[in-house]
Parts: C-alpha cells; structure tokens; sequence
C-alpha cells in the first residue's frame, strides 16, 4: 500500500527522508543497483509525493535510475530486497509494475517529450491530472532534451519540469548577488504576492497590458542578474536554483508551481550520493554498484576483469602505435573501459555526453578527413545513432570502428539495456561488418584487424562481464577467420558466436556422453555472413543448431538456414535458439539464458531431440 504525504508536517517529511535514506543504503547494499543517484533524489521525491498523487497525477522519470525511494514510497518497500532480480522489481520505473509508474524509463533525455505527450492527451481528452518530469543536468547533454523543452515552452501546456543539477554545472557561477535575488524571489511571501498579483491583473481593465509590459520589464532586468532566461526564452516560468535536500521548500515551490497555469521549470541543486561519505567523495564509482560493506563502502566481491578492461587494454596498445586512433564516449567513458586512453591520449579522445547521434556524425567527419575514430557504446544506446550510422558514414562508406559494449543479455537492468537488437538491425546496413571476439585474447586481434585491415563501417561487439568457457585465440592460416571450427563431430552442427561459443562446447561435451557427436563452429564475424564453413559442416551432419543472444528477426540463425537452402544443401532438422519475439526481462545472465533455452543443458536436450527425430527431411 502506498504512503499517503499529504498531510504530514515538515519536520515529520525531514524525519521520513532520513529513514528512506538508511533503508535505501542497507538495500542497495545488499542487492547492488544505481545508488548515488537515488540518495541525491530523496528529498525531491518526498516533496512530489507530499504535493501530487503519482497514482493520478503523472510522473516521468529521466533514465529512471533514481526511482528507488518512489518504489518505496509507493507499495514496494517490502519487496526492495528483490530489485533487480530475476522476477522481482525492476531497477527502472515499469507500468506493468504499479499505477504509480508512468511511463518506462531507461535511456536518457525523453521524458520532457514524453510529458508534452501526456499533457496535451490531458488536454485533448477534458482530464484533469498534473505532469512533471524529472530530468538530470546529464540528461541535457542530449539533444532530445532541447527538442522536447522547446515544444513544452512553446505549447503553453501546464507541466513542471524538475532539473535535478547535481553537479554538470549547466549555468556559469552567477555569484553572490544573483543567489541573494534568487532567494529573495522563491520567499513565501514573494510568491503569495505573485499570484495574487496576476490573478487580480486578470480581471482589471486593462489588467493584461499592464502586466505584459511589467513582466517584460522585470524579464529584462532579471535576466542581466540571473541564469535562467534561456528557459524563459523557451516559455517556462523558471524557479530557482533552490536547495534540492530542502524537503520543505521544495514542497512549498512545488505546490506554488502546481497552481501556474502554463509550463514551468523548477531548477534544484543536489549533492549525488547525498547522505553516505564514500559515494559523496566518489558518485562516478557508486552510480551503479554490486554489492558492497555499508561501512566502508568496499565491494563485497572484488571486480574482475572483463571484456570493456579488455578493450580498454587493446585500444590503448593501438593508440600508442598510431597517432590517428581517437577515442569518442557518449558519457560512458568508465563504463565502456576508457579512462586509461583518455589519460593518455587526453587530445584524442572526446566525451561528447548523452547524445550517441552526435557521437556518430561527428566520427563520420572525424573519418572523412583521416582519422580513425573509435567510438565505444552500449549497444541499447548504439540504437539511438541508427540513421547516422546509415547517412552519414556507410552511405560514403567511411571507417568508423563501433564498439559495442553489453551485447546481448546484460542481467539486472532488463529490457531497456539488453543488447540484443544489434545483430539484426546493424546487417540491414550495406557494407557494416560486425565482428565478435569470443574470449579476452580475442579482443585486440579483432580490433586490431577492424582498424587496419578492414575499410568502411566496422562493428566489434561483446558482452558484459568476463569469459565465458572458451578462451584463447582460434585462427586460421590467413590470420582471423570468418568462422573455425572448435570441434570436429558428425551428428550435428552446433554455431554460436562471442561467449554461447564456450556454452557450446559445454554442450557438445554432454552430447558426447549421450553417445551423439556434435561439431562446434564459432563465427568471428556475423555480418557479411559467410556460411561456408557452417554450410560444409551441416553437410556432413545434416543438422544444425544456431544458439544466439539476440531477437528472432533477421537472427544469424535464419540468415544460415536460407543460406543452405539456396546451396542445395539437404537438411533433416533446424532448431534455431534464440530471445524470440519478445522483450526479456531483468535476472541474471545464468538466469535468462536457462528461461530462453540457451544453456549448455537446454541446448543438450534440443540437439538430442533434433538427432532422435532421425531422418525428417525439411
């Protein structure tokens, strides 16, 4: 049941935060999440769920990773011991979940899109609700953020936008008069008089044009003294910048902002990691943690390496051989494994922020005119930049490198992180190569191969995390091979590609208990599939099997079977083992391969079935 804040006292709210905020840290401490945020959006969200009814009233989340206390507030507090997984909540905002969840968030800068959306639907539809998006200062790094600000200004709808700052410093340090007059101007009784005051103008003759030059007027001089006519411009009514951990003026602001009829920005000031000393001193490292000693803040495990440590490695070899290696991130840059080669290289390499468009383009210019631009990206987040890729570098066919961090299933974040539309959607472009190391050893070869000996748009993709069974480095006499063989068998024919590689000789080892003989092939590269090695293989055994983390549409899978049907190649089954047509939820990558059939002893069973079905001709 959900916390009624309507009626509680001040000094009651600042007594609730600091208890949410101690139940958040033991939480997040046992579970692992998005931490530092959360901590720096507790009092904000207790002053919206004092002023609104989030159950009516709409609130969008900007990412959503700071919805924890909201979950709380809002029914969820008993079952935060299982955020994040598998079939407990999810880590982001989720409809599905609870009526108090808007709008599912997890990618950055749409939710003042979204809320124009809902307010004009409210308006078009007679209803009477309020809505507010609640967006970071990070999240106006992408332009998406410009475009929906611009329309909700212009559309004169009654929305409130919340710009948590939290420390991107969107406007320049305006000193100590400006903050004095900002304060003067969000007073109690400055407000009252303030809507007193247009209401009284409303009615008077010539209330209005007497308004409209006085409001001109005061525009002018406020906005020589203080940093907020660009939201003015826009057509907000701006209020701040306010103490964001300020539970009783944010109440008193939002209430004052509920009222104005038209759009308004609310501009608040937080601390990320507000409240806990270790992520105070350090929000990079505890914006997204595993689990970790309340009192020191140490992980309980110790971090391991993985393949974004693998390619930070590689492209820092790389870059040292040749000068015309850049780095580009879009603010992911310690996510992605970067932060050695922005050290190194700090004038080759370019954080761009939340806008993986821009990153794109600006690689395509990057390479047209002779550098060899590498731009590391999530690949929920490469999905964003999808026509850029398309117009602007492979049309010209420009080299530019992707690597695609978080490659198919990436556990406790879910659908909206997974990595497994990039298979299908990065083959639809003429001339893409997509290349996938399947072991740590793998990494700088691949790289090594996509800078120097490939041309055009070139793909490296990997998944979160480490190795998976298979390890070392596979080639053939001319080097990296399309595809090799691992194992050598004559019943069927088991292809994967990246880590379901080392999955799949756990397979074949079961099989071969079982009396069947199964040959493993590994593709190094998915697009332009080459299936002359699998093809020669199905030939032999007359069976295969394609195990792969990605949809079902356009699947390395359905490539490789009509492929064997245009070369005339008799088949006597297919099974094809992949997420399906289907969004898959949060869990551990274990978790969700063994829900889809993709573990070792779901892909067992399946191989044995396809041989026991014997001579079925397809």
């Amino acid at each position: 049941m959900s916390m009624d804040l309507h009626h509680i006292s001040d000094s009651e709210a600042e007594a609730l935060c600091a208890r949410l905020r101690a139940d958040l840290l033991r939480t997040v401490s046992q579970t692992g999440g998005h931490l530092g945020s959360n901590l720096g959006a507790v009092e904000i969200t207790v002053a919206v769920h004092r002023v609104f009814d989030t159950s009516r009233d709409r609130i969008l989340f900007d990412v959503g990773h700071q919805c924890y206390i909201h979950k709380m507030l809002t029914g969820r507090a008993g079952e935060m011991a299982t955020i994040r997984m598998l079939d407990g909540l999810a880590g982001f905002p989720k409809p599905s979940e609870s009526v108090h969840d808007a709008f599912i968030a997890g990618h950055a800068s749409d939710s003042v899109s979204v809320a124009v959306g809902m307010a004009r639907a409210r308006t078009i539809r007679g209803e009477d609700y309020h809505v507010l998006a609640l967006i970071g200062d990070g999240a106006l790094t992408g332009g998406l953020a410009y475009e929906g600000l611009s329309d909700a200004g212009d559309s004169k709808e009654p929305l409130i936008v919340i710009l948590n700052d939290n420390g991107m410093s969107i406007s320049k340090n305006v000193g100590g008069v400006a903050e004095h007059l900002a304060r003067q101007r969000l007073k109690p009784q400055y407000l009252r008089f303030k809507k007193g005051y247009r209401k009284v103008m409303k009615v008077l003759p010539g209330g209005s044009h007497i308004y409209h030059l006085t409001h001109k007027l005061k525009t002018a001089i406020k906005g020589t003294l203080l940093p907020c006519t660009m939201f003015e411009e826009m057509g907000f009514t701006y209020l701040g910048p306010v103490d964001g951990h300020d539970v009783r003026g944010l109440t008193r602001l939002l209430q004052y902002a509920k009222d104005i009829d038209g759009p308004v920005l609310l501009h608040i000031r937080t601390v990320k990691g507000k409240g806990y000393a270790p992520a105070e001193k350090n929000p990079d490292r505890f914006h997204g943690v595993g689990r970790f000693c309340l009192e020191t803040g140490g992980p309980v495990q110790p971090s391991q390496k993985d393949f974004s440590k693998a390619f930070g490695e590689a492209i820092c070899k790389l870059g040292r051989e040749d000068d015309r290696i850049c780095a580009v991130s879009a603010a992911m840059v310690p996510g992605t494994g970067l932060t050695e080669f922005f050290r190194t290289f700090p004038e080759r390499s370019f954080d761009v922020g939340i806008a993986e468009g821009h990153a794109v383009a600006m690689a395509a210019g990057m390479a047209k005119q002779g550098l060899l631009p590498v731009f590391a990206v999530y690949s929920s987040f490469f999905q964003r930049a999808y026509d850029m890729l398309i117009h602007d570098v492979a049309i010209q066919g420009l080299h530019v490198v992707f690597c695609v961090d978080r490659a198919g299933l990436v556990g406790a974040d879910g659908e909206t992180h997974h990595g497994v539309f990039d298979p299908s959607f990065l083959d639809t472009v003429p001339g893409m190569k997509v290349l996938c190391p399947a072991s740590f050893d793998e990494m700088e070869p691949m790289l090594r191969h996509a800078l120097f000996e490939c041309s055009g748009p070139v793909a490296v993709r990997y998944p979160r995390g480490g190795e998976g069974a298979y390890h070392g480095l596979k080639t053939g006499p001319g080097g990296i091979e399309d595809s090799v063989i691992l194992r050598e068998g004559t019943d069927v024919t088991l292809v994967g590609y990246g880590t379901l590689a080392g999955d799949l000789l756990e397979t074949a080892d079961r099989l071969e208990r079982r009396g069947i003989s199964a040959e493993v092939v590994k593709l190094a590269r998915i697009s332009p599939l080459d299936s002359t090695v699998p093809a020669t293989s199905v030939a032999k055994t007359g069976r295969l099997l394609v195990a792969e983390e990605t949809i079902r549409a356009n699947c390395v899978g359905r490539r490789l079977a009509a492929d064997l049907l245009e070369r005339h190649i008799p088949v006597k089954d297919i099974a094809l083992q992949n997420l399906g047509d289907r969004f898959i939820p949060h869990g551990t990558v274990a978790e969700l391969r063994k829900r889809c059939g993709l573990s070792p002893e779901d892909l067992a069973a399946r191989a044995e079935e396809m041989c026991a079905n014997g001579e079925k001709e397809t």
